[in-house]
């Protein structure tokens, strides 16, 4: 699926014909959902929908400016992590989409939250074991193995474990991303990531 890349030398530039664009933090949360989409059936591009990874919460002002009502004024909407909820937040604040923005008023504006993050939501809704055979799948279990022994994480719950494995390796987020939501039960998928495909 095209994306707008996270530049922070550059403004973002959708492509012209885009009428929604769905900001998110980074490119596990970019694959997770269009994964999603297409298990729904969904041709994102079709509906002239894009998810654009921004790079970090951080740089969601600076899309929202460009994008939003004072720029190109598209359909907005995103996804971020509850650590992130301020930075997006203040971000449709100073874009002039509300003030005071409560959790609910931002998911009317389509904006929603992830309780932790988007691991977090995923291996709740899958479960541990569901995870793990995805773990499993891409030749990593004994790497779980060896990470849950390690002395610091031994004894933890099976579900914190792996939700630091996740962030152990650069890239095995964005690798599992897409992977873990095609295990899912499509009656169990997180609301936040339900939420936001029927808004678009």
């Amino acid at each position: 699926m095209p994306s707008l890349q996270a530049d922070a030398n550059a403004a973002p530039r959708p492509r012209a014909f885009d009428q929604t664009v769905v900001l998110v933090e980074g490119v596990s949360d970019q694959l997770a959902l269009g994964a999603l989409a297409r298990r729904r059936g969904r041709d994102l591009e079709a509906e002239k929908v894009s998810i654009v990874a921004i790079g970090g919460a951080t740089n969601i002002a600076r899309y929202l400016e460009t994008l939003g009502p004072h720029g190109r004024n598209v359909r907005l909407a995103g996804l971020c992590d509850a650590a992130e909820e301020r930075d997006y937040r203040r971000g449709l604040e100073r874009a002039g989409l509300g003030s005071n923005l409560s959790r609910a008023e931002m998911e009317r504006l389509g904006f929603f939250v992830c309780v932790e993050d988007l691991e977090d939501e995923l291996i709740r809704a899958l479960g541990g074991a569901g995870v793990e055979r995805v773990i499993d799948a891409q030749g990593e279990l004994e790497l779980f193995r060896t990470f849950q022994n390690q002395p610091q994480w031994r004894g933890r719950a099976r579900e914190d474990q792996l939700r630091r494995f996740f962030g152990t390796y650069r890239g095995r987020k964005i690798r599992s991303a897409a992977l873990l939501v095609d295990a899912l039960d499509l009656d169990r998928v997180p609301a936040p990531l339900d939420r936001l495909l029927s808004f678009v």
